[in-house]
């Protein structure tokens, strides 16, 4: 439900800072789980899309893990309904010599490895959720502007000047999050000194759902399979004076660059949207949870985009967090005490912080000219390629098929 500001009735058991994904997700499983649940968005309802919208460039590469947790919440028959891509197979290769490696579902007896998803597609779906959960109230057009901690609760006030009385205000506000910098919350920063270039293209001969990502001099060029066999979602990490220049060609310019890029695997690139630009850095809080305060998603950390983990990442934050605040309850603690908190903290940021390593030391390996590395990065692709085992146990890691999931991605129930 919409809750209108300045409410009297402020009273809830959790407030959720940031309705995006990741926020929304959050909210949505409590809502359902029976918690009242205050979600603060400061931008206005999102608008729908069409699955050929070439405006938007922001798409997400769900794992199994992902869908399912939004398929319990009820989100999944909407995303359906907007045709997200889907990839069966991945190929990654390096620009710099013969190695390769190549995934498939069929390897592990699963029907797809995941879904390319438009941004925006989740966020309406998830909103069309929120709407039928009575218990949570939904403030857009107003963010955080400020809180203080009482022993059994907070008060939290909005820009607008509504008034929250929560037993836990949690922090899914993005990157330059409100919540971690009110509490003072230090977090460490790596800049990539890269440039992510996004944009949708249409190809010549059809993606045949295979997620491609080549490994350049510049950084990775990976094109992501939507519905439309010929119409794929490009990101191209590269130097920010080389992502500059790229944006400043014209389209059939750039068109050719792409082309050049990732070989002839697609043929010609024959059309583009607009292209849009981020910068690209890694962060990571020094703390994830304080009492009656956490932090999920974007603002407990960011990851290098290259295996398209973030948004995942996140969502396991929001399920795992869920998780914790339901065994809380059913077993009489106070939801926003610490001693429960850190149970979600050691959960997540060892594995958290395990993959931006992970990443970072591909981005390292991939991005140099060294003699020794590329012998040594192309023998490795190679080798694993024909690591049977290994390779099926990396696959279903990637999927979130296996490992250390909450409930609710490894079952789909809380």
């Amino acid at each position: 439900m919409s809750a209108r500001l300045g409410d009297r009735e402020a009273d809830f058991a959790v407030a959720v800072i940031g309705g995006g994904v990741v926020g929304g997700t959050l909210a949505a499983i409590l809502g359902a789980a029976g918690f009242r649940v205050a979600l603060v968005e400061s931008s206005e309802t999102p608008s729908v899309v069409t699955a050929n919208d070439d405006n938007d460039a922001r798409v997400l590469a769900l794992t199994r893990a992902s869908e399912q947790v939004l398929r319990a919440v009820g989100a999944w028959q909407h995303i359906s309904a907007g045709r997200p891509g889907e990839f069966r197979q991945m190929q990654v290769w390096d620009a710099g010599g013969e190695g390769r490696i190549h995934f498939a579902s069929a390897e592990v007896g699963e029907p797809l490895l995941g879904h390319i998803v438009r941004t925006q597609v989740i966020e309406v779906a998830l909103d069309m959720v929120l709407r039928h959960l009575p218990l949570v109230s939904t403030y857009r057009g107003s963010g955080l502007r400020t809180f203080v901690r009482g022993q059994d609760k907070l008060r939290i006030v909005l820009a607008d000047g509504s008034q929250l009385s929560p037993q836990l205000l949690v922090g899914a506000d993005g990157g330059e999050s409100t919540v971690r910098t009110l509490a003072g919350i230090a977090q460490r920063v790596h800049d990539y000194r890269q440039t992510a270039l996004a944009c949708t293209v249409v190809t010549e001969r059809p993606h045949g759902d295979t997620a491609r990502q080549r490994f350049l001099a510049g950084g990775p060029l990976a094109f992501l399979p939507l519905a439309d066999p010929h119409r794929c979602a490009i990101v191209w990490s590269l130097p920010h004076a080389e992502a500059q220049r790229l944006i400043g060609m014209s389209d059939a310019e750039f068109r050719r660059a792409l082309e050049g890029g990732i070989g002839e695997a697609l043929g010609t690139v024959a059309d583009n949207g607009p292209r849009r630009a981020f910068p690209l850095s890694r962060a990571h809080a020094e703390r994830y949870v304080e009492p009656r305060l956490a932090l999920i998603g974007d603002a407990a950390h960011r990851i290098h985009p290259l295996a398209g983990l973030g948004a995942n990442l996140g969502l396991m934050d929001a399920a795992t967090l869920a998780e914790v605040i339901l065994d809380a309850k059913a077993a009489r603690q106070d939801i926003g005490a610490l001693r429960v908190l850190r149970r979600y903290e050691r959960w997540r940021k060892g594995e958290n912080l395990a993959m931006m390593w992970l990443m970072d030391g591909f981005n390292e390996l991939f991005g140099s000219d060294a003699l020794p590395l590329r012998i040594m990065r192309n023998a490795g692709l190679t080798l694993a390629n024909s690591a049977g085992p290994v390779k099926r146990r990396i696959i279903r890691r990637a999927m979130g098929i296996e490992g250390d999931l909450p409930r609710l991605a490894l079952t789909g129930r809380w």
